[in-house]
Order: C-alpha cells, then structure tokens, then sequence
C-alpha cells in the first residue's frame, strides 16, 4: 500500500511516505511521554514535530501507552551524554526524522552534529522548529539512505579521521538484511577508533509473535511494513570491527520501572524482544 501524508506548513506543503512518517509519530510518543509527571525525558519540541499528523497516527495504531519509544528514547539520550563527556564531538543521527536531539540535548557547544534522512522530511522538519535555535552546529543533509550517504556526509565536513557517535534508531526494522549490512558496512568504514555506534534492532521472535501480530498488521496496512529483525544483533558488527554491548529493551525499561511486560532471556518461548546496542571500536 503506498500511502502518503500531507501537511501544510504555512511556508510549504510537505509531502512524507508513509515510511517517513513514523518519526511524526515518533515525536507524538516523546511529546506524551514529555507530558508525564514521571516522564523519562523532557522533549520540549516533540509536540509541534508530531503536529496531527503525528498524534492522529498514535490513536489510530493504539500505541499512546507504549513504553518502547520513551525507554529507548532515554537509553540513547544517557549513552550520547557518556560519549560526549568522553570527549566526542561529531554526531551523526542517521534516518534523524523529526528527531531534537540537537535542540534539548546539554551538548558542548563545539559539538557537530549531522542529521540525515529525506530531504522533503528535514525541509518540514525545520519549518516545523521555526525560529529555535540548535545547540552546537547542527548539518541537516538530504540523502537517500538506500544509497552512498557518506559522500555527501563527508561533503558536508564530516571528519571520517575523528572519532564519531553514530545514531541510527528506529531504522533497522524498516530495511531488508542486504540493505542494514549495506548501512554499516558504509558507517563502518568512515568510523575512527574510539567510535561509538548505537543502533536498536527488534527480534525475529516479535516479527513472528502473534502477540504483536495486530499491531505489526496496522502499521502494514499504512506502509509501514517492518521487514528485519535479528536475535544476535552482535554478528552484524563485530567482523566489522566494532566491540557491541547488547541489551533487551526489556531489560532496560525494567530498570526504568516503565515495563509492564516479563523481561526473559532471549530465546524464551512466546516473548518477543527488542535489543539496544552501544559498540565501540
């Protein structure tokens, strides 16, 4: 099903796939868990990125009470304040959507941080933020992630001699297993030592649980078909040079007291799972 969704802007009209518009509906979950009284984070852009669109997607495929998005929203949020302290500066959020990172995070102000995904959703994106301003330098880059994103990375001024945290959340499921081997492969090699990767994978467990069948059916019928999921996410990286840290979402909401499913060593019978992962080279 090819769907597209419409939203004018005032400057402009933007049209985003149906794919593309998850990270509206990516912003709609951050701006609710914003909300909270015992919210992980405070996304203070989250609401105007969402827009309706955003928050009419969020009913109509039932999710305003689910913890992923906000768990692993605080996962990244702590491992990117560790790499920063560690004393990186070059970010690069790949497939960054409707993502503020850039705005809300306390990052040093000679940080650089890059944005890539489609450039009809980071035009909308920087209509949608207005007159905020980012902190640090901030390189919105429009690319197809499907090709060569690093020539126009490196065009930009992306330092490939520098070590980089890398970003790429909520993407994996979205590609087939050739184009994420692509993907790192191409991150790989313009990453220096002391790189940092963090990357979320779901499960082949979740792709085929019949528990998460009607929400999976939903997100289909929209075009938003997931297509890839892995239980040993490590593989992917480490005979590419990367050492991974691999933890269950599960595992990690636990801690947040924000999980309200068992959190069960991978290969339980009948328990999808979701990984977070921080590598380093």
């Amino acid at each position: 099903m090819n769907t597209e969704f419409a939203e004018t802007t005032g400057a402009s009209e933007a049209v985003i796939d149906a794919v593309a518009a998850t990270a509206r509906l990516t912003a709609a979950l951050r701006a609710a868990e914003s909300a909270r009284p015992d919210r992980l984070f405070h996304d203070p852009f989250a609401a105007r990125l969402a827009g309706v669109a955003g928050a009419e997607l969020l009913d109509q495929l039932g999710m305003r009470d689910s913890p992923i998005i906000p768990v692993r929203t605080k996962y990244f949020d702590d491992t990117i304040a560790e790499t920063v302290s560690s004393g990186i500066r070059q970010i690069v959020v790949v497939a960054a959507g409707m993502d503020a990172r850039g705005y809300r995070l306390d990052l040093p102000l000679d940080t650089v941080l890059f944005e890539l995904d489609r450039p009809n959703l980071l035009r909308l994106k920087d209509e949608l933020l207005g007159a905020a301003k980012p902190i640090g330098t901030r390189l919105p880059i429009g690319v197809d992630l499907a090709t060569d994103f690093t020539v126009a990375l490196v065009d930009a001024g992306f330092r490939a001699d520098r070590p980089t945290c890398w970003l790429v959340e909520g993407l994996t499921p979205y590609l087939t297993e050739s184009e994420v081997h692509q993907m790192i492969d191409r991150l790989s090699s313009h990453s220096a030592t002391g790189s940092h990767l963090l990357i979320d994978f779901v499960g082949t467990s979740l792709l085929e649980s019949p528990a998460m069948r009607p929400m999976l059916d939903r997100l289909a019928e929209r075009g938003m078909t997931w297509l890839y999921g892995t239980e040993q996410p490590e593989a992917q990286l480490e005979n590419r040079g990367w050492r991974a840290t691999v933890t269950r979402i599960g595992t990690v909401g636990t801690s947040m007291n924000r999980w309200p499913f068992p959190d069960a060593p991978r290969g339980t019978p009948g328990v999808p799972q979701g990984y977070l992962v921080h590598a380093t080279r």
